[in-house]
């Protein structure tokens, strides 16, 4: 009697042992499918968020107006807050996640925006700035910067609605809840502040004076 006991709790200590491999692989099992054009889209999606970090970057010690500052701020904190939510959705996935490579952290000088956006594999994406264009961000200031910022980074956005317009016209992209609310949210984001660049470009908005 006392032989079966030990039997049976040693089954009972193997199958403990075994339940985090069992409850892993049920977690594998419960990862939901994802199809292609939503992977692809998201990588191209954060190198494109990528360019517009390195543009907002710039405007710090570059803009005149306060709106076009307070414009990059916001476009700061929405798209690395997007660029998160979308490497999230690739690393819980498994899928390869791209990183936002160090440069885009700081204001880059000219010839560094052109020596990286060379190399970028993200260059023919719809909106994306020419190696030429970020050299002439790079170098403007004043009244000049805040023009161009505000013409490259409406073409930007709209870029990022083309791509997202694309997503949803292949079939099987953005099918999956969650990446439907991602793709939902950055074609949302961007069409209000495209918008609202548009009316920037008539002058300052909201008593912003130039400096």
């Amino acid at each position: 009697m006392k032989g079966r006991w030990i039997a049976a709790a040693g089954i009972a200590v193997v199958a403990a042992a075994a339940s985090p491999a069992i409850a892993g692989a049920q977690d594998s099992a419960q990862v939901p499918a994802h199809a292609q054009a939503d992977a692809r889209f998201l990588r191209d999606m954060i190198g494109h968020h990528a360019q517009a970090l390195e543009m907002t970057a710039l405007v710090p010690t570059r803009a005149s107006r306060d709106d076009v500052r307070l414009m990059a701020e916001r476009i700061e904190v929405s798209q690395r807050s997007e660029i998160a939510r979308m490497q999230q959705w690739l690393r819980v996935r498994g899928l390869p996640v791209p990183e936002v490579d160090a440069h885009h952290a700081h204001a880059p000088s000219a010839g560094e925006h052109a020596g990286h956006a060379a190399a970028n594999p993200h260059a023919g994406m719809p909106g994306m700035a020419t190696p030429e264009e970020m050299a002439r961000l790079a170098a403007a200031s004043g009244a000049a910067f805040d023009a161009l910022f505000l013409e490259l980074m409406i073409r930007h956005h709209e870029g990022a609605l083309v791509m997202v317009e694309e997503l949803f016209g292949t079939p099987g992209g953005g099918q999956d809840s969650e990446m439907y609310a991602i793709a939902s949210e950055v074609d949302a984001d961007q069409r209000m502040e495209i918008d609202r660049m548009r009316a920037m470009q008539q002058g300052p908005l909201g008593g912003a004076r130039p400096r």
